[in-house]
C-alpha cells in the first residue's frame, strides 16, 4: 500500500471546505485535507490574471486514488480544474496506516 497526495487549486475557501468535507467525510476518499490560501498567476484566454485561491492537499491511498481524482474533477467548480496526483514514495507506517484505516470498508 502506499500513499498517495492529489492537489488542486479552488476560487475562494467555500468551494475547497466543501470539497473536503466531501470527500473525507461522506465519501470517505480521502483521509484528511489540508486548505492553504495560495496567490496564483497564470494565463486565461490570453489574458495574465492574478488572483487569490485556495490549494486542496488531499492525502488518500493508492486504491483511493482514482476514485478521488474522479470526484474531484466532476465536483470542481473550474471549467477546467487542476488534479495533480503525486506519489509518495515514503511515508512514516502509522500515517499509511491511519490512511487507510479511514478510507477502507467504502
Amino acid at each position: 500500500m502506499n500513499g498517495q497526495i492529489i492537489i488542486s487549486t479552488y476560487p475562494d475557501l467555500e468551494s475547497a471546505e466543501d470539497a473536503a468535507k466531501y470527500l473525507v467525510k461522506e465519501k470517505r476518499l480521502a483521509a484528511c485535507v489540508n486548505l492553504v490560501k495560495i496567490e496564483s498567476r497564470y494565463i486565461w484566454k490570453d489574458k495574465f490574471e492574478e488572483s487569490g485561491e485556495y490549494l486542496a492537499i488531499f492525502k488518500t491511498t493508492k486504491e483511493k486514488v482514482e476514485d478521488l481524482k474522479k470526484e474531484v474533477e466532476t465536483r470542481h467548480p473550474y471549467n477546467i480544474p487542476e488534479v495533480v496526483e503525486i506519489t509518495v514514495k515514503d511515508m512514516n507506517k502509522k500515517y499509511l496506516d491511519w490512511l487507510d484505516n479511514v478510507t477502507s470498508g467504502f
